[in-house]
């Protein structure tokens, strides 16, 4: 299979998109674009092609696959993407290269809240944006909802990451939909307030940033907690911090996804539908959550021994879409308080 990805992703570099499409066009393929790691996704459709017999092609890339596509336009060879994050699934709308797919088994395995409401996109896994506490310096309980990080008593004692990143552009966007623009900015403005250092790193060095004595506070992925305690030089760091599910007893906790989209080009369409059916299973959910310590869309499949050992999740019903909409204003409003800075 990763004969075949490079294969197809050198005959896209050299140009040759016509070669790639013919390729395409036989019978038993299908083709991926996929923003998601090898190791997440290769024991997925090792399982698909196991089940069905129809191969996996795919393209790995970090960035510019719906800029791609647009270059592509019905000469794509791609049948599916593969994505995180909503506000990338949303980026692929805009630039309209997804097609609306809507089947029995789609609509059934992945709840309304986590699909596109004219089925552009769906959800395939959640992941749920905590507040890692210090274990020695923060007693529990003592922080349990979003709004609280704005409260003085957190002053100088907070971590996250740029207020630009797209998790955190999700999370603003969830705020915008509960609290309208007005209040989520004074929030924001009291969060920055709070922040013990310069937004910086990613998820896992607010974690460590804890662990250091640097802040008590930090906002992160589920899944990152989960990787640095399966990492020998990290476990230390998250063995330091307890999790907080944030507004559990209330909306629910703030969720974001990773998802996949059906082309508009998609040469070899029906594949492409069995392939999506496919990773709504409880078969396919299982394996997708268990490799990354994420939470499967579907509400049937049970997540990891280790993942649920964390406690349970109560995720925030707002559908995705509606935060995706938010995007915009979250963007403009981390600029007009200088959150970065």
């Amino acid at each position: 299979m990763k004969k075949r990805a490079s294969i197809l992703a050198s005959l896209a570099v050299l140009g040759s998109l016509t070669t790639a499409s013919t390729a395409a066009l036989a019978e038993g393929e299908v083709n991926i674009y996929s923003y998601r790691q090898p190791y997440l996704v290769e024991p997925l459709l090792e399982a698909f092609t196991e089940e069905t017999g129809i191969e996996a092609n795919v393209v790995f890339a970090k960035n510019g696959l719906a800029e791609r596509l647009q270059r592509e336009g019905r000469n794509s060879p791609a049948d599916i993407v593969l994505t995180v994050d909503i506000a990338r699934l949303n980026e692929l709308v805009e630039k309209d290269v997804t097609a609306p797919i809507t089947t029995p088994i789609l609509t059934q395995d992945i709840p309304e809240n986590l699909r596109h409401p004219e089925g552009l996109w769906y959800g395939l896994t959640t992941r749920a944006r905590l507040i890692f506490t210090s274990k020695d310096r923060v007693k529990e309980g003592e922080i349990t909802t979003y709004e609280e990080l704005a409260d003085d008593k957190w002053n100088g004692r907070i971590c996250t990451r740029s207020g630009k990143h797209p998790y955190n552009i999700a999370l603003i966007g969830s705020m915008i939909a509960h609290h309208g623009e007005a209040e989520t900015e004074k929030w924001l403005q009291g969060v920055k307030g709070n922040l013990a250092r310069k937004p910086q790193g990613g998820d896992r060095d607010q974690i460590k940033a804890i662990s250091e004595g640097v802040c008590d506070i930090a906002i992160g992925n589920s899944y990152y907690y989960g990787k640095m305690l399966d990492d020998k030089a990290e476990h230390a760091a998250a063995e330091s911090v307890n999790l907080v599910f944030p507004n559990a007893e209330g909306r629910g906790t703030h969720i974001n996804i990773s998802g996949m989209a059906l082309t508009k080009s998609a040469p070899n369409r029906d594949n492409a539908v069995k392939l999506m059916e496919f990773l709504t299973t409880e078969k396919a959910q299982h394996i997708y959550a268990e490799v990354n310590f994420e939470y499967p869309a579907n509400p049937e499949v049970a997540p990891s021994k280790v993942v649920a050992g964390w406690g349970e999740l109560n995720p925030d019903p707002l559908p995705l879409h509606d935060i995706a909409e938010n995007r915009e204003a979250a963007v403009k409003m981390v600029d007009r308080v200088n959150f970065d800075n």
